[in-house]
């Protein structure tokens, strides 16, 4: 859905996309009622599928908006700001919808009850902020077409960087998602915990230092460039998946958790300075780039071989290899960010 995203965004404009996003995104909350009601599996599928096109409305028209309201400089810091909620709602969210479905103490009352009403809670609040949007008038950011020296339109793949950022991006989400998917797996098997208590060590451990990570590191990045955030970043990353993979008991441990504040700042750090300087097809980028988290399901697929075939201590290796992509990226804009200086 991204592609129809950029398509409609760079049609109507970066406030009507997020209009239709929060739009899509409420109504497929309110389908939770009918599911509910047939108690069917499909109809839930399709509540979640509408859902699921409405966030990527949602972030393909905001994450750009976003970079582009105020100076260049901290544009990056602007998105890390906005995205810093993201983190806080990964935490709050389970402890809501567990008050919701679970208030009687029963595991078999979220089967019996209203499985629907965390949807509904949510979609009508959706729906609001929706109507808010509709009502309050936003400047439409405008650009004018590139062309090159003999007249002709710039396509968008001629930006090297910006087709680095896209497989940055990419290697990213195969990195992030992979940890995520494996975190519980990886500390059962080395008998540090049981899988309940691992759970909790990701939630508020890991995804609250994550969250931390997001807001800390759009602070800083009003004083320190967001490509020297990035590199040093990606070097935490590559440096805490390192330990991991040495295998060195509680530090290493200790270095994955860590991981998740380094990487907190890079998705929306890559996603801005990937679009730095792209102009009028700034719009059609995002779409691209919102693309990216297809790694999300390539990365579990792929650290699942490895463990299967190795150890899942080895299966690291392929968020190694993953924020070593991004480590390179980092260095290259850096780089780039000191020679136009």
């Amino acid at each position: 859905m991204a592609i129809p995203a950029g398509l409609f965004i760079n049609r109507f404009g970066y406030r009507k996309g997020v209009v239709l996003g929060l739009l899509l995104y409420g109504l497929g909350a309110l389908l939770f009622i009918p599911g509910q009601h047939f108690a069917s599996f499909n109809a839930f599928l399709f509540a979640l599928f509408v859902i699921g096109c409405g966030l990527t409305f949602l972030e393909t028209a905001a994450n750009p908006y976003v970079t582009e309201l105020g100076a260049k400089e901290t544009a990056a810091s602007r998105l890390n700001f906005a995205q810093s909620f993201n983190g806080m709602g990964c935490i709050c969210a389970p402890l809501f919808v567990g008050l919701l479905l679970f208030s009687n103490d029963d595991q078999q009352s979220a089967l019996n009850g209203n499985v629907a009403l965390p949807y509904v809670c949510m979609g009508i609040l959706v729906l609001i902020v929706a109507a808010v949007f509709m009502r309050v008038k936003l400047p439409e950011i405008q650009h004018q077409a590139e062309v090159d020296k003999e007249g002709r339109s710039v396509s968008l793949w001629s930006h090297k960087l910006f087709i680095f950022g896209l497989f940055a991006l990419f290697a990213y989400e195969i990195g992030e998602i992979s940890i995520n998917s494996f975190f519980i797996n990886y500390v059962v098997d080395q008998k540090w915990m049981n899988a309940r208590y691992a759970s909790l060590v990701l939630s508020f451990g890991g995804l609250g230092l994550f969250m931390t990570g997001r807001f800390v590191g759009s602070w800083i990045m009003q004083r320190v460039s967001a490509e020297r955030m990035l590199f040093y970043c990606a070097t935490g990353t590559v440096v805490t998946t390192t330990v991991v993979l040495l295998d060195l008991g509680l530090c290493s441990l200790i270095a994955l958790l860590c991981g998740y504040a380094f990487e907190a700042i890079m998705f929306p750090t890559i996603f801005a300075l990937s679009l730095k300087g792209l102009g009028n097809h700034t719009k059609r980028a995002s779409s691209f780039l919102m693309m990216s988290p297809v790694g999300g399901v390539v990365g579990p697929l792929l650290m699942g071989y490895v463990a299967d075939t190795t150890t899942m201590v080895f299966a690291f290796v392929v968020p190694w290899v993953a924020y070593a992509i991004v480590w390179l990226y980092a260095r290259k804009m850096l780089s780039v960010s000191v020679c136009t200086k």
